[in-house]
């Protein structure tokens, strides 16, 4: 196989693990370059491996994007549900075959105050107040609008997503293949508001009110400053990102292990 890798941490350059798990590679007969750029990506690459946590998965999810290269999230991080794979377990899995590619729904976002930057996320967007003020958030989904939101902020997040800053808000766990977006107040001061499910298919409109001049739009792991103004277009991406995921992993587990989902700590940690 072809395999190009990318690192964003500097301290996993020089880790004993990674090393160990290139050198595995090497040894196997298997081609392997580093990216740090789209441009980077050679014809015919197979896999790319993503060595890291999740953020680092995001930006390597960003570079393969567009080429359809799969990406495969290596974890030396801390959670990992993107880059669920333990490194013991990765090289024997794919010399075996034992792995399949799935696909990620994405986000396409569109900002007029911000033409020139990548419009795709995986995980989720959010605008979120600069200052001390809150920030008013207006909703529309398909035309019809929401109760407006006062609140630090508000994210809309994909399945993929519902593990990342929508579960810190108190949004549902969706499973990877469940075909909605989340729309989450972030930290309201509307007590009676809670995060709504909408279908992908939706086409969501944003507008901000907030009294300082500016606010902060984040694209997965991604930092933007816009006008207090600004209005802001969340729909499907006409892409998916291709995950390749290896046999014995699966989501529930994940789950289990990652977030101690169902653990008794009373009756010594049985169900």
């Amino acid at each position: 196989m072809k395999l190009a890798y990318y690192i964003e941490k500097a301290r996993l350059r020089k880790d004993a693990r990674v090393e160990a798990l290139l050198e595995r590679f090497r040894s196997a007969g298997h081609g392997l370059y580093p990216v740090a750029r789209p441009d980077d990506l050679v014809s015919g690459t197979d896999v790319l491996l993503s060595l890291g946590g999740d953020g680092t998965f995001l930006s390597a999810a960003a570079l393969a994007l567009d080429s359809g290269v799969p990406v495969l999230g290596v974890n030396f991080g801390r959670l990992g549900f993107l880059s669920e794979s333990d490194p013991e377990a990765v090289a024997d899995a794919l010399d075996r075959g034992d792995y399949l590619v799935e696909e990620r729904e994405m986000l396409q976002i569109g900002c007029p105050d911000l033409p020139d930057i990548n419009p795709f996320a995986l995980n989720e967007m959010s605008v979120s107040r600069m200052g001390a003020s809150m920030l008013g958030v207006d909703v529309w989904v398909d035309g019809a609008a929401l109760p407006t939101y006062w609140a630090d902020g508000l994210l809309v997040a994909t399945s993929s997503g519902s593990t990342a800053y929508s579960l810190s808000v108190g949004g549902p766990i969706c499973l990877p293949e469940t075909k909605v977006f989340i729309v989450a107040p972030i930290s309201p001061h509307n007590l009676n508001v809670r995060p709504l499910i909408v279908p992908e298919t939706s086409h969501l409109r944003i507008a901000l009110r907030a009294r300082d001049e500016r606010a902060v739009l984040t694209m997965d792991n991604r930092n933007y400053t816009v006008p207090a103004g600004a209005q802001i277009e969340v729909c499907a991406a006409p892409k998916r990102l291709r995950r390749l995921r290896l046999g014995q992993s699966n989501f529930i587990g994940a789950l289990r292990s990652r977030l101690l989902w169902g653990e008794d700590v009373r009756n010594g940690g049985q169900d």
